[in-house]
């Protein structure tokens, strides 16, 4: 029983349950921001869609993230030996058959919805295989890379609707930046970093939060968006600010973990800006728990 128990827990470290709900949210961001729920939930296929939609991004994350720890073995036996491919928790082939089956799932998930879906699917998938083999070890290709998952994510989001990708495509950009942002400063996260970088990340969160304010303002919804606004710039502002003054190892991992757990509070914010106002409640609602999770796994 305790073997079970202690594979099972190995299983979900390598799927950083915290972060996964943090992919979730992009979803339904995505498909707030296609104005699929302008008028409330249509019916029961629609929520199904939904669901759907969830459950692909389930497998495609913990697909993705239990690849960067296969590929990220050698190093963690140095680096990061409590993980658990170099701890012997679960051996590396273990992991490989459940990122290959996360990634499947992901896929064959978004095929349910449409072709369109199913090649952004595709397309996430194989953009996660590539940063996590090549893309981490180049400092400019890496961080955008990285944020090119994220992005592609919120598209799948938006591909409920077949011309939800076509009007509102740009906006995949935002999160592309805000995590190339994350990815460029959590690489000092072990040895300590210096503080242009911080500063640098600071003036691309400063982008983000600006560009969701203009939306609110084009939308007139500024009241119903700014709640949710100023919980997402406190987030990711407070541990950057406290990484600025003390660019530690320590520091600086919190303030890549304030940036991923913030993904919550950005995207209630979008769904704000485009949805009625309990739907940015309910994926606020995502975050007590993503921090509950994240005290028992680690989120990078």
């Amino acid at each position: 029983m305790n073997y079970i128990l202690t594979k099972l827990t190995g299983y979900l470290r390598l799927m950083r349950p915290a972060n996964i709900l943090t992919a979730i949210t992009d979803i339904l961001a995505g498909i707030a921001i296609t104005g699929f729920l302008a008028s409330g939930m249509p019916d029961v296929q629609a929520a199904l869609q939904i669901v759907c939609l969830a459950i692909a991004t389930i497998g495609l994350y913990g697909g993705g993230v239990v690849f960067n720890d296969v590929f990220d073995a050698s190093l963690d036996k140095t680096e990061r030996p409590e993980r658990p491919i170099p701890s012997g928790v679960i051996s590396r082939t273990e992991a490989v058959v459940l990122g290959v089956y996360l990634l499947l799932l992901g896929i064959l998930a978004a095929f349910t919805i449409s072709e369109q879906s199913g090649f952004i699917a595709i397309a996430t998938a194989l953009a996660a295989l590539v940063y996590n083999r090549w893309g981490k070890h180049h400092a400019l290709a890496g961080p955008l890379n990285m944020g090119l998952c994220r992005g592609l994510n919120l598209l799948l989001g938006m591909s409920i609707l077949p011309d939800g990708p076509l009007r509102h495509g740009w906006l995949g950009l935002v999160p592309v930046l805000y995590i190339a942002a994350i990815t460029m400063i959590s690489r000092d996260e072990v040895h300590g970093g210096k503080t242009r970088t911080l500063r640098i990340a600071a003036l691309g969160y400063g982008v983000v939060y600006t560009i969701i304010f203009v939306h609110a303002g084009w939308n007139h919804r500024i009241l119903e968006v700014l709640p949710f606004l100023l919980i997402f710039v406190w987030l990711i502002m407070q541990p950057l600010v406290r990484a600025m003054k003390d660019p530690i190892g320590p520091n600086i991992g919190k303030a890549v973990k304030g940036g991923i757990i913030g993904l919550i509070a950005m995207n209630a914010a979008w769904t704000a800006a485009f949805a009625p106002f309990p739907y940015a409640l309910l994926v606020l609602a995502f975050l007590p728990l993503s921090m509950l999770l994240s005290r028992a796994f680690a989120v990078t």
